[in-house]
């Protein structure tokens, strides 16, 4: 690999530790801080906040296995002071928490072993510090080691012992793991990896409002309403809903384009209602496919509710015929099978459980129905049907 992929892939997977990091670290937070939030590149990589300021900044680091050990004249140590020393004071003793969570494991007898768990010794990583930016010769730390210097005595003890070392965290092969542990009560039986993708994807989707500043934080009371909401989507009576209108891939509309049920709504000039319907009808089938895949709903539960939608068609159906001319003309037959449309589309009588009401599951249902033939719009839908077979056959 060339070193500029390399580095690439491990900045693209930096990025996106830190994003998963943010989400263990709102759940590790729960109870020690059940007020508190969780930013992304406000504050610092990720901070903790309280009341809406700052109380705990963390830099993150992720090196792939095999990477040595941290010592105290490495970039990432600098680099991580250099950040806290331009974005807040360091000598304010009422300031936030400055923690480093690195994959690496701090060196021994090296000032980021002495300010990692609880029996940080502040005073003896002061003066490794101070050591080590007297010694060190590289050129990429040397601005941020002469402004450490630069601090008095006091800035500089005040600034250390603000600091702390998280080392040997999790990767990011591992964050996932650590997550279903911390939810292990609220993951429902046999569906943990369909729970997962749900609140991974509520959080990609946090992280990119966050990012793009559309809102500062994500409140642990938030989050704990979000995967209250996702688990109570495997209860009896409730599904979840694991296919979103904008997962509609674009080429979709040329594979539906000559799809019977798009013959079906032409044949009644609802030439309108067609994006809309290839939407409903692909978020449906491939809906029904992940809950068959998860095991949430079985076959004969499918079936059933088919069964009612299309007795429910029937019966409208006959109303429909029963209401036109002896003879009516294609419009009137177009008109009468719009309105069919319309009425059925609106339908709410039956759902495949009793408080799953997502409309476009019904509405992409009755569609799947009419490409298969067992229901139409047109009063002469199954004529029309045989002679497009016919066509296609021929």
């Amino acid at each position: 690999m060339a070193p500029s992929t390399h580095e690439a892939s491990s900045s693209a997977l930096g990025y996106l530790f830190q994003a998963q990091l943010a989400l263990l670290e709102l759940l590790r937070g729960m109870d020690e801080r059940p007020d508190g939030a969780i930013s992304l590149e406000l504050h610092d990589d990720v901070a903790w906040e309280e009341n809406g300021a700052p109380v705990d900044l963390l830099q993150v680091k992720h090196h792939i296995r095999g990477v040595r050990t941290l010592g105290d004249k490495d970039d990432d140590v600098w680099r991580t002071i250099k950040s806290w020393m331009d974005t807040h004071d360091p000598g304010d003793a009422h300031g936030p928490w400055l923690t480093l969570v690195t994959t690496q494991q701090a060196r021994p007898g090296s000032a980021m072993a002495y300010l990692r768990g609880p029996e940080r010794d502040p005073a003896a990583a002061l003066d490794l510090l101070t050591a080590a930016a007297k010694e060190s010769t590289a050129q990429n730390t040397e601005q941020a080691r002469e402004a450490f210097l630069g601090l008095s005595g006091t800035q500089r003890a005040v600034f250390v012992q603000r600091m702390r070392v998280v080392d040997s965290s999790l990767d990011i092969d591992g964050v996932d793991a650590a997550i279903r542990v911390r939810l292990r009560a609220a993951l429902p039986h046999g569906h943990a990896d369909t729970f997962m993708r749900q609140l991974w994807a509520w959080w990609y989707e946090q992280t990119v409002e966050m990012l793009q500043k559309r809102h500062t934080s994500v409140s642990v009371s938030r989050l704990m309403q979000r995967v209250s909401g996702i688990r109570d989507d495997y209860t009896s009576d409730r599904l979840p809903t694991l296919v979103q209108r904008e997962d509609f891939p674009e080429k979709a509309t040329n594979d539906l384009s000559d799809a019977q049920f798009i013959h079906q709504l032409r044949w009644v000039g609802a030439g309108r209602q067609l994006n809309k319907a290839m939407v409903d009808y692909y978020r449906a089938y491939t809906q029904t496919i992940a809950w068959l895949e998860d095991d949430l709903v079985d076959l004969d539960e499918l079936a059933q509710f088919e069964s009612n939608l299309a007795d429910e068609w029937s019966r409208e159906f006959d109303w429909m015929l029963d209401d036109l001319d002896e003879d009516p003309s294609e419009s009137q037959q177009q008109q009468a099978g719009r309105a069919l449309l319309r009425r059925t589309l609106d339908q709410t009588r039956y759902s495949i459980r009793e408080r799953y009401d997502e409309a476009f599951f019904s509405r992409g249902k009755h569609h799947e129905l009419a490409d298969r033939g067992r229901i139409g719009w047109h009063p002469e839908f199954e004529e029309r049907i045989e002679n497009l077979v016919r066509s296609i056959s021929g």
